[in-house]
């Protein structure tokens, strides 16, 4: 089964990192797109710029609401099963993500939706 991390663009390329998907609608500041190692960058799996630009206003007291509303987001992605299927294709996936707070942020909402679906494919 796959296994799926998370992991700042920010932080140094590893090779243990395995398959790097690059999951923010905006490129990361600072980096260049030469400079950066990722092999998939996929802005439909991000929150939309609505729902990212309101739980920003407040992110602690909107973080319960955020990940139903992401959630609710990722399950109407017609093309969900296209990005399981090639991430079940590699042992480990790394998310990539810009975003400064570890605990609060899109992918680790992410990294939970995918490795339910996963799991319940397995």
């Amino acid at each position: 089964m796959t296994s799926i991390k998370i992991k700042r663009v920010y932080e140094d390329f590893a090779e243990s990192d395995g398959f790097r998907i690059l999951v923010d609608r905006l490129w990361p500041r600072g980096i260049k797109k030469e400079n950066l190692h990722y092999d998939l960058w996929v802005k439909d799996l991000t929150p939309s710029s609505d729902l990212r630009i309101w739980f920003h206003q407040d992110v602690k007291n909107h973080w319960d609401s955020f990940v139903a509303s992401y959630q609710k987001e990722l399950a109407q992605l017609t093309n969900m099963d296209t990005y399981v299927n090639e991430i079940e294709l590699h042992a480990v996936v790394t998310l990539l993500y810009a975003a400064k707070d570890p605990v609060y942020n899109h992918a680790i909402i992410l990294k939970k939706y995918l490795d339910t679906l996963l799991e319940s494919k397995s």
